[in-house]
């Protein structure tokens, strides 16, 4: 089976690699476009733009059995602004299915850098000094203190999509 990964960010690879590392699977990471703002701002934005790697690295990738896409966002809740981060995974024949990962409050200087029109990526490299804090641990990483990171977030993500597969292949 051929897999695609809607993504060349490193911790979204290793996060599908790692995850189906058991299965016979050949996968290939392209640069599937999001089409969505880089920042994206609410669970509907983050979700669109999963599904849209995922629709755009099936279509560049046509041997593909599947495509995962994984998107990062925020969104504003009565708490503050907190990280949003979901999956989507997609089959040549149609079917889809989507998953929602871990959220977590940003500290409120972050916050207001997002509302004024800055990307999180951005403004996490300059927070940590970092420009590759994105492909690394990510903002979940810095602010879970290394508990969590990009990586592990988007592999549990990957295992809720992957599931939903296993069980509609039973059904």
């Amino acid at each position: 089976m051929i897999i695609a990964i809607g993504s060349k960010n490193p911790a979204k690879v290793h996060a599908v690699q790692a995850t189906l590392i058991q299965e016979e699977i050949r996968f290939i990471p392209v640069d599937a476009k999001s089409s969505v703002d880089s920042q994206p701002f609410s669970d509907e934005e983050t979700i669109q733009g999963a599904r849209n790697r995922a629709k755009n690295a099936l279509l560049q990738l046509s041997a593909s059995t599947m495509a995962f896409g994984l998107e990062g966002g925020v969104i504003e809740t009565h708490f503050g602004l907190m990280l949003c981060n979901w999956g989507a995974l997609l089959h040549q024949d149609g079917r889809e299915w989507m998953a929602g990962g871990a959220r977590i409050p940003l500290p409120e200087d972050i916050s207001n850098q997002l509302r004024s029109g800055q990307e999180l990526g951005n403004v996490m490299a300059e927070y940590v000094g970092d420009r590759e804090v994105r492909k690394k641990q990510g903002a979940i990483g810095v602010f879970s203190h290394g508990l969590v990171d990009r990586k592990e977030m988007f592999s549990h993500i990957v295992k809720l999509l992957y599931g939903q597969y296993l069980l509609s292949e039973k059904h």
